[in-house]
């Protein structure tokens, strides 16, 4: 077993609860939103054609994104699901706020990790990105510092586009879209008499 997925075990065998389990739960509500499959523009944008994030900033979420949502064995994680091709493209097109707010929670997950292990997050062992995250996610409900705000807005951010993907919706989730019925098989209440 690698390292990585041991210590995520032993975090989700902590809780009643997975991580994947919860972020299924609240992927469900997103499966009355419309699928999202890569158009043309964010097909290029996986090909290194980034929209808004830079090379590192774009490797930094690639490598978040799959640490809240990794492949295991029933399906692909966020990278598979290019959630952090989605989210470039539709950050290139928010609001400035919102671009700077995505920019100062990246360089609060590098001042952590250099806080925790003295080096940038993508320079550090699995264990230790996981032990960052771990970190960031603490106080998920009151959340305090920069560190913790972001991974807020990084992780609805991150169920959204996992579970309006292809992945996320229909393997993940098992989602098989509508389905002709035959015949209706409820009660037909227009037989019905009033009275």
């Amino acid at each position: 077993m690698r390292a990585g997925k041991k210590a995520r075990k032993m975090a989700e065998s902590q809780t009643d609860v997975s991580r994947r389990e919860m972020l299924k739960l609240a992927g469900a509500a997103a499966v009355i939103a419309p699928e999202w499959t890569p158009s043309a523009q964010t097909r290029k944008t996986a090909r290194g054609g980034r929209r808004f994030f830079t090379a590192g900033e774009f490797a930094l979420v690639d490598e978040l994104s799959e640490l809240i949502i990794p492949t295991d064995e029933h399906s692909p994680g966020a990278r598979a699901a290019k959630v952090a091709v989605y989210l470039d493209f539709r950050l290139s097109e928010a609001e400035a706020e919102t671009q700077t707010s995505w920019r100062k929670g990246l360089q609060a997950v590098e001042a952590l990790a250099r806080q925790l292990h003295g080096r940038s997050f993508l320079k550090v062992s699995e264990p230790a990105r996981i032990a960052v995250l771990t970190r960031m996610a603490e106080r998920e409900s009151e959340p305090q510092t920069a560190a913790e705000k972001f991974f807020v807005q990084l992780k609805e951010r991150v169920a959204h586009a996992y579970y309006t993907s292809q992945i996320g919706l229909q393997q993940e989730l098992q989602y098989k879209g509508n389905t002709y019925l035959r015949e209706f098989v409820g009660t037909d209440v227009s037989q019905r008499s009033s009275g």
